[in-house]
């Protein structure tokens, strides 16, 4: 494996280049200059694949906390009115949209966001520089590799772009000099920043190649520009819902590679999800090179969770967080947790169509069951821990929780409180602040395998860019056009694998529970059960769907444990996030959001 040190733009060592990826067998170095570095194309290819460390891990992470965590599906809970996790819940600031600039959990996304940009920049200074001639390679080859890395940058600055807007500067070369805010109109700022984005994708994009999952490719960057499309309304307040149609409409005809939806889609994030149809790109995880396996389910599972699995693994659960609840805290407490008869937020009077993750579920949903695996048939069901867990899959012994609820059997219950009650009056309590051991049901979206199996769930690849996403992006593009149907049959040539045929029949001509029509609320809330917890999307489709800031779901809106009540609509400053006050003390240039000034 190989170490690479790129001048003064690295922060710190690259790390472990994805061998899963590329295949390379090479030497460590700890710095080495570039002239000296690449030799042939090997070398080249080495630079390459250390980037995609660096993307993963700040993107996978950092931004998943700050798309989650502020939308209507995963809380970050705490309890007893106090803190939980490693961190000081840091990013229970995110549950209760009361951050600041000067928020820990801002500074840090911002602090990882640019690296991989830096990285980027400086390997493009360098790729352009050489003669491919003298590495053994065709001009061609070359603009393939600085198409990919041009691809990875353009991909870096949109998940930015999503969280800052027109706050950020454009940094898009090597130099001492730091760049301030592209523009000091913000407005103005946003469109430079979007035409940017835009111009790169479109530049390099047939020097891709296709069907690479493990690398950008041409349906990759197809995708991330359709997703520019799609919320131009948010980042540029220009319509271009028809454009991103047509684009949707290419890709799903493989005009950029070949892809189709899984007929399971558990293929989607098992061990083998590089086979899957409709993984379009996904980041190579391997044990002892680059994982983040844990991010995906160990924030959710309680600390002694390894007895459910039958198994130890390296990897330490969170147990600080949870869905959003589907119930309000109302009825009498019961001994396990939760109450007798609460109310749902799907019924009246709340009506809500948001949030009430779990419950938004269909009861015929494949997926909507207790997470289990079955050895002989290789595989597992379900992605929910909901009710009493067991150890071995259910089948042994009560698992006991810890803290609040200390040597009492864990029985999840789909709502949000401290049902040892602590003199609190329940039917005003709902916030995670306010949320016990018990509370909540939790996700478990990639599997988890029993050590007998002999596969590592961190060894599962992270899927970034899969073709449903293509076919709901469409799917919406024709509702706001004002066809309802077509947007209907889009949806459900995905819904229709996870009912059986039976009972697909009865479903698919049912917009379900809380909803009266195939309408845009209807299509929010596809988009968060197709998608839960996958991060990079929730709080960008509420903000699309004008729901982020005016919208209403679980305590927002609701009396809460200090007796007041949040108001429906929230501040709109809260739709971008601020620059973080450090940033704005190391470069003048910038200019904060104007909404924090």
């Amino acid at each position: 494996m190989k170490y690479i040190k790129y001048n003064w733009l690295l922060l710190a060592i690259l790390g472990f280049s994805l061998s899963s990826c590329f295949d390379l067998d090479e030497e460590v170095f700890d710095r080495v200059d570039s002239k000296i570095y690449y030799q042939d194309e090997k070398s080249v290819k080495g630079a390459v694949a250390s980037i995609y460390q660096t993307g993963a891990m700040s993107y996978i992470e950092y931004f998943w906390y700050l798309q989650e965590f502020s939308a209507d599906q995963v809380a970050w809970r705490s309890w007893n009115g106090g803190l939980w996790g490693y961190d000081e819940a840091e990013k229970f600031v995110l549950s209760t949209h009361t951050w600041t600039p000067d928020s820990k959990i801002i500074r840090s996304t911002w602090e990882t966001a640019w690296t991989t940009i830096g990285l980027c920049n400086t390997l493009l200074a360098d790729l352009e520089s050489l003669e491919p001639a003298s590495l053994k390679m065709t001009p061609e080859k070359m603009k393939t590799y600085i198409g990919e890395v041009r691809t990875l940058r353009a991909w870096a600055y949109y998940n930015i772009f999503e969280i800052w807007g027109g706050a950020l500067p454009l940094n898009i070369s090597v130099g001492t000099d730091i760049p301030p805010t592209a523009d000091a109109d913000f407005d103005t700022s946003c469109k430079k920043i979007y035409n940017f984005i835009v111009t790169e994708l479109d530049e390099c994009v047939n020097d891709l190649t296709t069907n690479n999952v493990n690398r950008m490719n041409q349906a990759v960057n197809r995708m991330i520009k359709a997703r520019l499309l799609l919320n131009a309304e948010v980042f540029i307040k220009e319509d271009h819902y028809s454009e991103c149609a047509t684009l949707c409409q290419d890709i799903l005809d493989n005009k950029y590679g070949t892809y189709s939806v899984a007929k399971d889609y558990r293929d989607i994030y098992s061990i083998n999800n590089i086979n899957c149809p409709e993984v379009v790109m996904a980041f190579a995880f391997e044990v002892g090179q680059l994982n983040g396996g844990w991010m995906r389910d160990m924030p959710f599972l309680p600390y002694n969770i390894w007895e459910y699995f039958n198994g130890t693994y390296t990897q330490s659960p969170w147990n600080c967080v949870c869905l959003t609840p589907s119930f309000d805290n109302s009825g009498n407490v019961n001994s396990y947790g939760g109450t007798d008869n609460p109310v749902c937020f799907l019924d009246a009077p709340y009506n809500d169509k948001l949030g009430a993750v779990y419950e938004r579920y269909d009861d015929r949903d494949i997926r909507k069951q207790n997470y289990v695996y079955d050895e002989a048939a290789g595989n597992y069901r379900g992605m929910f821990l909901k009710g009493a867990l067991k150890a071995n899959f259910g089948k042994g012994e009560s698992i006991k929780a810890d803290a609040d609820r200390d040597g009492q059997p864990i029985v999840y219950v789909d709502q949000v409180g401290t049902f040892m009650n602590k003199g609190r009056n329940l039917e005003t309590v709902m916030s995670p602040r306010w949320g016990e051991t018990t509370s909540g049901v939790r996700l478990m979206k990639y599997p988890v395998y029993p050590e007998s199996v002999g596969i590592d769930f961190q060894d599962i690849d992270e899927v970034e860019f899969r073709l449903s996403e293509v076919v709901y992006m469409l799917a919406e593009c024709k509702m706001r056009a004002g066809d309802a149907n077509a947007a209907k049959e889009l949806v459900n040539s995905v819904r229709q694998r996870y009912f059986s045929a039976s009972d697909w029949a009865k479903v698919k001509d049912e917009p379900g529970r809380g909803f009266t029509a195939f309408d845009m609320d209807w299509m929010l809330n596809q988009w968060g059960l197709e998608f839960l917890s996958e991060g990079r999307r929730r709080r960008t489709d509420l903000r699309r769907f004008d729901k982020f800031t005016q919208g209403q779901w679980w305590f927002f809106g609701r009396a809460t444990e200090d007796g007041k009540v949040l108001p429906a609509q929230r501040d709109r400053k809260y739709e971008w996030y601020p620059l973080p006050s450090s940033a704005l003390l190391v470069n003048p240039g910038l200019i904060q959001n104007p909404n924090y000034q």
